[in-house]
């Protein structure tokens, strides 16, 4: 299995470079310069977009980024499909646009923030400097964007020697896209490759990221009295207490790994022996065998309890899967620092702590769909009130996408 692997690694990374040999008799200035063309209807699309409250779960302003969305990729000619986005609010939005060629590309990015309602209006969105501001203008209304003035460059260029280009716009990625996700795997699975438009915040593309598990660690004892009977309890804090000093090295440094216990619950008044106790950990991971390993090792460590008669278990509950490292990522990324370079800067590839939607169209022992995260905007402050887009990056990433698209159609 190892050699089959390596062998069909190596026969795409000379496909690859092959196709590299063909993008250096491309000259990229024409294209390029569209790109800082766009910039100017790039931020009024941006400008749209933050000024209209999305936080996940806001029914009133998904719904209107929604209907917004879909007018602008069938301006575009693409056919689309939405459909509720259940458990979650909003929908999800897939447009489709069909070409000549063989290569089938998914460009996808949420349209939800984190921001509460009336953040809009408190801070709408202005420009001050190299940079952007407003409430979800990097994390992902820049990444949106970005898709839209991408399909419009290759429109301006009459570009359709691609097999298909998928849009996919969610509504819930903020809480873990439960109302997406099974989407997301779907669409992956038919596309060659998937661009994935969270932003970094530098010139670089991702490729790997974390995958997030909740651990959970849960403790019955017996209530009494604490001053005249505490002996005839079964204090369930005080063995929670031993049980997460135990598992403080649950996590694997070697791996990335990451075990974290941020929640701790117990007892119900101070003069009585708790009864019952939990703990809740957040879990990060890159090693796709890190999830079995943890619960593993977990559930043989709880069984060595402090107080007798009380009962400990614990459980690990699988959220969103990495973008684990992968030849065929890796690959992709080099085609990408190859095109970026004629935009005079340099891309570097990353792995990143956060967990992204990309996990979800990662397919594992893969090399198709080959998936490339943060192809969005570049910026900073995420999730906070300060929260930017570089305006310098927005042509070169225009740039790169397109030009990505063109020569991988050209394979």
């Amino acid at each position: 299995m190892h050699v089959r692997r390596t062998a069909l690694s190596a026969s795409i990374l000379a496909a690859l470079f092959a196709c590299g040999a063909y993008a250096a008799d491309v000259t990229p200035e024409p294209l390029l310069k569209k790109a800082e063309a766009e910039q100017i209807p790039y931020l009024a699309t941006v400008k749209q977009l933050v000024n209209i409250d999305t936080g996940t779960g806001q029914a009133a302003g998904l719904k209107m980024v929604s209907a917004v969305l879909v007018e602008r990729l069938k301006a575009l000619g693409a056919t689309v499909e939405t459909t509720p986005a259940t458990p979650s609010a909003g929908d999800n939005i897939v447009g489709t646009l069909k070409g000549t060629g063989s290569k089938s590309f998914l460009l996808m990015i949420h349209y939800d923030t984190v921001f509460g309602p009336g953040t809009a209006a408190k801070r709408p969105f202005r420009v001050d400097g190299d940079h952007a501001y407003g409430p979800g203008v990097a994390d992902a209304k820049g990444g949106v964007a970005m898709v839209l003035h991408t399909l419009k460059l290759l429109e301006d260029e009459k570009f359709k020697d691609f097999a298909t280009i998928t849009v996919l716009f969610n509504p819930d990625e903020e809480t873990g896209s439960a109302g997406s996700k099974t989407l997301i795997a779907e669409l992956a699975r038919k596309h060659d490759y998937v661009f994935s438009f969270e932003p970094p915040d530098k010139d670089a593309v991702t490729v790997a990221t974390n995958g997030i598990n909740g651990v959970f660690v849960d403790v019955k004892g017996k209530s009494s009295h604490a001053g005249s009977a505490p002996e005839a309890g079964r204090n369930a804090a005080m063995e929670l207490a031993h049980q997460l000093v135990q598992l403080k090295d649950l996590g694997d440094p070697a791996k990335g790994t990451t075990v974290n216990w941020t929640l701790i619950k117990g007892g119900e008044k101070r003069n009585i022996i708790p009864s019952s106790a939990t703990a809740e950990g957040d879990m990060r991971y890159s090693d796709l065998s890190e999830s079995d390993r943890v619960l593993a090792d977990g559930l043989r460590i709880v069984q060595g309890k402090m107080i007798d008669g009380t009962d400990v278990t614990f459980r690990l509950d699988k959220g969103r899967p990495p973008l684990a490292k992968n030849p065929a990522t890796d690959d992709l990324a080099k085609i990408a620092q190859a095109i970026y370079a004629k935009t005079g800067r340099t891309l570097e590839p990353i792995a990143m702590r956060f967990g992204t939607d990309a996990g979800y169209a990662y397919v594992p022992d893969s090399q198709k769909p080959a998936v490339l995260e943060t192809m969005g905007v570049v910026g900073a402050g995420l999730h906070a009130d300060d929260e930017y887009m570089d305006l310098s990056s927005i042509a070169p990433r225009l740039y790169l996408t397109a030009a990505m698209i063109m020569e991988l159609s050209g394979e």
